[in-house]
């Protein structure tokens, strides 16, 4: 990749010290004493060896006495990418994880979700949702909302009021048998999902868009899903929805989709299968399914914390990579009760190991692949890694200004370490508190903050 470009605007930022980032060929690039520079319209300018700021000060005009140098015990690295949260359920995080998958659902997730018609209630919490994921890193977040059109408008303007890049999407539902007034008919979903799609796009905001979200195939007629297969296509939108992550639920799904070969082939004939769909869980896809994920495109969400705390399964990421088809991280709050990033990081290691318990020649994942999968993996998935998930030239400055030794922070440096071994303590031990600060596209965001704009 190029390190640098000419220039075509101004020079807003430039900073020194370490990077760490993923590239393509490589789960983990440390690049000491590197020189970034963002320019006015947030985007990396050249990436290169502290030792050429001469040049590049020239090249980019800018001062050598205006670089910001990082600390000793501090680095920069992508900002986290969350392929998969249902932003109304963190009003009831941590709580209710006593039941299965179906069962949690009719017992807590769709009488909560139906009170998001009450958008007072709903700012609160889609602000506190927006503000918690910021602080914790989260810089792309890919949303569920409710099938409320006016909440679901509400997410993204939160959204970009506070900075955060966002996929949001409106819920499509018009089968719920256990809470009746909490769903769709047919053209409802359809007329509303086309006006969420409309008066979002319509705001212009630079950050956030809209994603199809038939909720799952259990809760949208076959009719529902063609229909959605197609207003993505004709609107050339990401989907997102939910597959074979509960064994009830997959055998389910076969006896109201006959015709079906597999849950998978269920979205693919009704056109949902996309290289812009991110299907969450997938913890018991065949192999004969990861193919049909690799040949369309399709990406998945791993969503660990979840599949454990609602005894849903655990995802053989080996495998999935194996098969070549794009997988990011999920917190998948709050089937997952954390709404933080590295804990996804930490419960996808710790599934790994636990295959690997029940297998001793499983292929045990490493901190670098897990890395790579919170950041760039997750870019991938969301097929937005052409704008963020490493530092690229030209890609939007989406990171994280990291402080393993932050004073009152939860880890102890009994010496100095190098960078790969800071970054693993800080994926391991670290939280909030060594997050320094918060980039989106070039811009500090401050998440514990009231947002600037109206």
């Amino acid at each position: 990749m190029a390190n640098s470009n000419r220039p075509t605007s101004n020079i807003a930022n430039v900073y020194r010290g370490t990077f760490v980032h993923s590239t393509q060929q490589t789960a983990l690039q440390i690049l000491e004493d590197e020189l970034l520079g963002v320019d006015t319209d947030g985007k990396i300018a050249f990436i290169e060896r502290g030792a050429e700021l001469d040049r590049l000060s020239r090249t980019f005009g800018f001062s050598p006495t205006e670089v910001t140098q990082l600390a000793q015990h501090e680095f920069f690295m992508p900002g986290l990418v969350d392929t998969h949260i249902h932003a109304p359920q963190y009003s009831y995080i941590g709580t209710a994880l006593d039941m299965p998958l179906l069962q949690w659902l009719d017992t807590y997730t769709f009488p909560v979700e139906s009170n998001f018609k009450d958008l007072k209630f709903a700012h609160s919490v889609y602000s506190k949702v927006v503000k918690r994921t910021l602080r914790n890193g989260t810089t792309t977040a890919c949303y569920f909302a409710t099938i409320h059109t006016d909440a679901s408008l509400l997410l993204g303007q939160i959204a970009n009021d506070f900075g955060q890049r966002a996929l949001v999407g409106k819920v499509c539902m018009d089968r719920n048998d256990s809470v009746k007034h909490y769903k769709e008919t047919n053209q409802e979903s359809q007329e509303e999902t086309c006006r969420f799609i409309a008066e979002l796009l319509n705001k212009k905001y630079p950050l956030v868009r809209p994603v199809v979200t038939p909720r799952f195939a259990l809760s949208c007629t076959a009719a529902l899903l063609g229909q959605l297969g197609t207003i993505a296509k004709d609107n050339n939108l990401h989907i997102q929805s939910h597959i074979s992550e509960n064994k009830e639920e997959i055998k389910l799904v076969l006896e109201l989709f006959p015709e079906s070969e597999s849950y998978t082939d269920v979205y693919l004939k009704h056109n949902l299968l996309t290289d812009k769909t991110v299907m969450a869980h997938g913890c018991h896809l065949s192999d004969e399914e990861l193919v049909l994920f690799r040949k369309t495109g399709a990406s998945l969400s791993h969503c660990p914390n979840s599949n454990i705390s609602l005894c849903s399964g655990m995802l053989d990421v080996r495998n999935v990579l194996k098969h070549k088809v794009k997988l990011g991280l999920g917190t998948d709050v709050a089937g997952g009760y954390s709404a933080s990033m590295l804990d996804a990081v930490r419960r996808t290691l710790d599934t790994s190991k636990v295959l690997t318990i029940q297998n001793p020649e499983y292929d045990t994942l490493n901190f670098e692949e897990v890395f790579r999968l919170a950041t760039l993996g997750g870019s991938q998935a969301l097929s937005l890694d052409g704008q963020t998930g490493n530092f690229e030239v030209g890609k939007d400055f989406d990171a994280l200004r990291v402080n393993v030794a932050a004073p009152g922070g939860p880890i102890d440096l009994v010496q100095c370490k190098e960078p790969k071994i800071l970054l693993e303590k800080f994926l391991n031990l670290g939280d909030d508190r060594n997050i320094v600060e918060v980039f989106v596209a070039g811009r500090k965001v401050v998440p514990f903050a009231e947002p600037t704009t109206e």
